[in-house]
């Protein structure tokens, strides 16, 4: 059975967090490296105001100041699970990962996590945002196509025509592609709930559809909000945040 609702035990005080039920390869991670006592004694080690607070990184563990922090974690990702009906809310629990260009599945990272503190955002900021998270998934279809290994031969005619500088060819096999991929493609739009959400509580709404949210902050998000605004050097806090203790209250 897989947990429903943990407790973090911070050094500026215990949030409590609902899992959702529809990211069940998520929940499962996060309860076994719970399990594994794995989160206790590290850092909430990147903090963005207005944005979020990121923890979940092993090497944060006793790391003195100056030291680089956010590559850590286990060696294996988690495939992506999306969902409208989970969203960038404020509160809202999150999977860390590996930017497009490298990581073009947006898998996510085996443990690192963030929470939402985020902003309260006008219905034209969520007009432009909507742009930006549909000119991101095109873009995305379009990487995902030319690392493909079964589209190895358009992959390598996309290569010769850059390196002998066909421009005009080129042009043409990416405006095929291109056309082929968004045959179907749906356009990303808010549903009522997020603009809702959105334009009254707040949240990061450009990056929905792009990392998964596995749950939210149900108490103490007073505690989450104290932390998104500590002093911070290079996005580290100045005092260090602790995650002392994490555990499965159900």
């Amino acid at each position: 059975i897989l947990p429903k609702v943990v407790e973090l035990n911070t050094s500026e005080g215990k949030v409590i967090v609902s899992l959702y039920e529809g990211t069940p390869k998520h929940r499962e991670n996060f309860a076994k490296l719970i399990q594994q006592n794995y989160y206790d004694g590290t850092l909430f080690h990147r903090i963005i105001k207005n944005f979020m607070i990121q923890g979940g990184d092993p090497n944060s563990k006793n790391a003195p100041q100056g030291t680089r922090l956010g590559n850590g974690g286990p060696s294996y990702t988690i495939p992506a699970e999306f969902s409208q009906e989970f969203f960038h809310k404020k509160g809202a629990l999150c999977a860390a990962r590996q930017g497009d260009n490298i990581n073009p599945e947006q898998r996510s990272s085996g443990s690192q996590f963030y929470i939402v503190t985020g902003a309260v955002y006008s219905m034209s900021d969520l007009k432009q945002m909507e742009a930006r998270i549909n000119q991101q998934a095109k873009a995305g279809l379009m990487n995902k196509y030319w690392n493909n290994p079964a589209n190895k031969d358009m992959a390598n005619l996309y290569a010769r025509y850059n390196t002998e500088q066909k421009f005009d060819s080129l042009t043409i096999l990416k405006t095929k592609v291109q056309k082929e991929l968004l045959e179907n493609y749906k356009p990303y739009a808010f549903n009522e709930q997020q603009i809702k959400t959105y334009t009254t509580v707040g949240g990061t709404p450009f990056l929905d559809n792009n990392y998964t949210v596995f749950g939210e902050v149900i108490e103490g998000l007073e505690i989450v909000e104290r932390v998104g605004n500590v002093e911070t050097q290079a996005e580290r806090p100045v005092e260090d945040v602790k995650i002392i203790s994490v555990k499965i209250l159900e």
